[in-house]
C-alpha cells in the first residue's frame, strides 16, 4: 500500500527531482528506519550493486533484482552454483557484472553464517548507530559526507565476516537509505517528519 505524506512535498532534496521513480523513492523509502533483517540484507546488496553507478540505475532494475535473486532469499542464494551465475549474467533485468553477482552469493553465505552463530543481522547493523537514527542537519547537498566513522566501522566489521562490496561509502549510502541517519536536507519536508520517528 502506498503511504501518503502531508502537504509541503514541493520542497524536496534536490537529488531526487530528475525522475518520478526517484521522487517516489525519496518520499516513501529513503531515510525511513528499517529493522527487518531480510529487507536490510536485500538493501545492502542493492547498494553494493550500485558501486560505480548511479542509484537510479539500480532503482529502475530493483524488480529485476528481486525476481532474479529469488526475492533475496539468502537460503536459496547461498546455493547458487556457477551455472546459475552464468544464467544471471545473461539477465537484462540486473547489472550483469560477474564480481557483483558473485558477491551477492558470497554475502548470502556470510549472512547465513551470522544467523547460524546466533547473530541478529538487524541488531548487528543498528549497533553502529547505537540503535537510534542519527539526526543530521545539513543545508546543502555538498554538506553530506561520503562516509563517516560509523560507516567505516560497519564496513570493517562486514569485511571481517567475509562480505564483499561493503566499503565505507557503500555502507554510508545504505545507512542513509535505511534510516540509520536522517540526511534529508533541512529544507526538505521529510527532514522534520523523520525527526519525529524514534
Amino acid at each position: 500500500m502506498t503511504r501518503t505524506f502531508p502537504s509541503g512535498s514541493d520542497h524536496r532534496c534536490s537529488w531526487c527531482l530528475s525522475d518520478p521513480i526517484y521522487i517516489d523513492y525519496h518520499d516513501q523509502v529513503w531515510g525511513v528506519p528499517e529493522v527487518d533483517e531480510n529487507r536490510l540484507f536485500a538493501k545492502l546488496l542493492l547498494d553494493g550493486a550500485q558501486a560505480g553507478l548511479s542509484w537510479i540505475t539500480i532503482l529502475r532494475k530493483q524488480e529485476g533484482y528481486y525476481r532474479a535473486f529469488d526475492q533475496f532469499d539468502p537460503m536459496k542464494m547461498a546455493h547458487y552454483d556457477d551455472p546459475k551465475i552464468q544464467v544471471l549474467l545473461q539477465d537484462p533485468g540486473i547489472v550483469r557484472n560477474r564480481q557483483k553477482v558473485a558477491a551477492f552469493v558470497q554475502n548470502a553465505r556470510c549472512y547465513l553464517d551470522m544467523k547460524e552463530a546466533g547473530i541478529d543481522f538487524s541488531a548487528f547493523l543498528w549497533e553502529f548507530v547505537e540503535g537510534r537514527t542519527l539526526q543530521n542537519s545539513f543545508d546543502e547537498l555538498s554538506d553530506l559526507p561520503a562516509q563517516t566513522r560509523e560507516s567505516q566501522a560497519m564496513s570493517t566489521a562486514l569485511r571481517q565476516r567475509g562480505f564483499k562490496f561493503v566499503g565505507p561509502t557503500i555502507c554510508y549510502a545504505f545507512m542513509q537509505a535505511v534510516g540509520m541517519v536522517n540526511d534529508h536536507l533541512t529544507s526538505c519536508y521529510r527532514w522534520e517528519q523523520l525527526r519525529q520517528i524514534d
